[in-house]
């Protein structure tokens, strides 16, 4: 019924154009009448002898020629009715025939929550080696970029200076015990004595502290000999952490100082690596209730353009304070790295995996339609028609979305062809795919009334009626992309005007997808 009443309307309003251009050239003939009459004349004493000419030889006379120019004339006048209906046909929406269209099953799945965020890969350590003492550099221990695990020699001062001063303070040490060991068997003697009476108080005391003086004398000489040989030790640069040496910055035979701007060489750390980025606010609240709770959450590293996954690691920790400038919060992700590949101050993408949602009812997001009534999709039945449904959609992750009301898993929806579909349209699965005669639809499924689908004939059925001459010869210019950008941008305010006279543009035929004005003429 609503096609019928469809196609009663489009032969109205052709009827009610066709009358306006019959009296606009009864009028401009009216005009131009007087100027044209000789040539009028001249052309009807023409047509009259051709018309005898022609009468005299076809059967039946001048009633044959009136009988042929009148279906003539209604052949014309029904080909400028039918074209909205028929071209349209072959143009590509609401073709006669079922459409040929791509399909997905509804199907239960999870659905991850994630948050995205850009990150700078942070080493745990990086390490200036500089050297502890001075000296000239005898040897240079290791290859630029070669890993080098911590202990491991680096590089070599000048020993000799050093070591001749650890000897020198091991015979101080020497002599100095010696004479601690002296005061000490005097003390001893005098101890005997004074027990005897024979010495006095003062000279015992005076041996005492002798002793005592000696015995700081050695601890003295023993730091000296610790001091030597940790200034003997840092004559060979050991690596302080694991990781890779960069460029080195001094060459062998410099002399180098202690504490010197200019280091050795840098060691950076890169097993385990770090990730530093950042959050929105808003979303702390998440994070942090699934750590209070003593979950891990996973953290994925992608490279500039999201499309290669580097690494897979987990949330470490979260800082104290929010960025009262930017509005977000740092956080820090590990990573093993066993492979290497997290490269020190490289810019990467971050998902971090806040939670999962079970039991999804999950389709391709390319089935989801958008129009005046919300979103919706078309619904394959068991006997290959479409049925417009709305639907309430849930989280999106990739190119996979979860619906919330209005699907049920194991129903069958379109991904490919929606735009030449219409509420009952019949189509043809060309992969073969077979649709599930036993799925019964959701219990919260609402269908699209039958008014809004009558204004989305085609996807955009209604907006080309309503479209201004000048209008239609720009979208026709146009590629089919930016044409669909356009009438997306335009929708809201062409939709609020009145129809067209002559019922605006409409696809071209052959299956071209161009526009021009209904009716078979040019825009304009």
């Amino acid at each position: 019924m609503n096609s019928q009443s469809d196609d009663t309307s489009r032969f109205q309003t052709a009827g009610e154009e066709a009358r306006r251009s019959f009296d606009q050239a009864r009028h401009y003939f009216d005009r131009v009448g007087d100027r044209a009459d000789p040539y009028l004349k001249k052309a009807r004493g023409t047509a009259a002898q051709g018309g005898r000419w022609l009468a005299a030889r076809t059967p039946g006379g001048q009633r044959t020629l009136w009988t042929i120019l009148g279906l003539i004339l209604l052949v014309l006048f029904v080909w400028a009715l039918i074209p909205a209906s028929t071209t349209t046909g072959r143009g590509g929406f609401g073709a006669n025939g079922p459409q040929p269209v791509a399909v997905a099953i509804a199907q239960k799945g999870d659905i991850d929550i994630t948050l995205n965020g850009l990150g700078t890969v942070t080493p745990l350590a990086t390490v200036t080696v500089r050297p502890q003492v001075s000296g000239q550099l005898m040897r240079i221990a290791f290859q630029e970029g070669q890993i080098v695990r911590a202990g491991d020699l680096l590089a070599e001062i000048d020993p000799r200076s050093f070591r001749a001063a650890l000897d020198q303070a091991r015979g101080q040490l020497a002599r100095d015990s010696a004479s601690l060991t002296n005061a000490r068997l005097d003390l001893k003697r005098l101890q005997a004595l004074y027990a005897a009476s024979a010495t006095s108080q003062q000279t015992l005391d005076t041996q005492a502290a002798l002793v005592k003086q000696d015995e700081g004398v050695v601890m003295s000489d023993t730091a000296n000999v610790e001091s030597a040989s940790i200034n003997l030790g840092y004559t060979r640069v050991i690596a302080p952490v694991s990781g890779r040496v960069g460029i080195r910055q001094v060459d062998v035979g410099n002399f180098v100082s202690a504490g010197q701007t200019t280091g050795i060489v840098v060691v950076t750390q890169l097993q385990p690596m770090s990730v530093m980025f950042t959050v929105p606010e808003d979303n702390i609240g998440d994070i942090v209730a699934r750590i209070a709770t003593g979950d891990e959450l996973t953290v994925d590293a992608y490279d500039r353009s999201q499309a290669v996954k580097l690494a897979s690691g987990r949330l470490a920790a979260v800082d104290t304070q929010i960025d009262t400038t930017t509005g977000t919060v740092k956080l820090r992700a590990m990573f093993g790295n066993e492979n290497g590949e997290l490269f020190p101050n490289q810019f990467v993408n971050v998902r971090l995996l806040v939670n999962t949602l079970h039991d999804q009812v999950v389709i391709p997001a390319a089935a989801i339609q958008r129009g005046a009534e919300g979103t919706f999709v078309f619904v394959v039945k068991a006997d290959h028609t479409t049925v417009m449904r709305t639907v309430s959609l849930g989280q999106q992750q990739g190119e996979r979305v979860a619906i919330v009301k209005g699907l049920n898993a194991g129903e069958t929806v379109v991904t490919d062809g929606g735009d030449r579909l219409r509420d009952g349209a019949e189509v043809t699965i060309p992969s073969g795919q077979k649709v599930d005669a036993t799925v019964k639809p959701a219990e919260n499924a609402t269908a699209i009334p039958a008014s809004a689908q009558y204004g989305r004939r085609g996807g955009n059925f209604g907006l080309r009626r309503k479209l201004t001459p000048d209008e239609c010869t720009k979208v026709q210019a146009m590629s089919q992309e930016d044409r669909g950008a356009w009438m997306k941008e335009h929708r809201e305010e062409v939709m609020k005007r009145p129809d067209q006279p002559g019922g605006g543009c409409r696809f071209g035929g052959g299956g071209g997808g161009g526009f021009r004005m209904r009716g078979g003429g040019p825009p304009g």
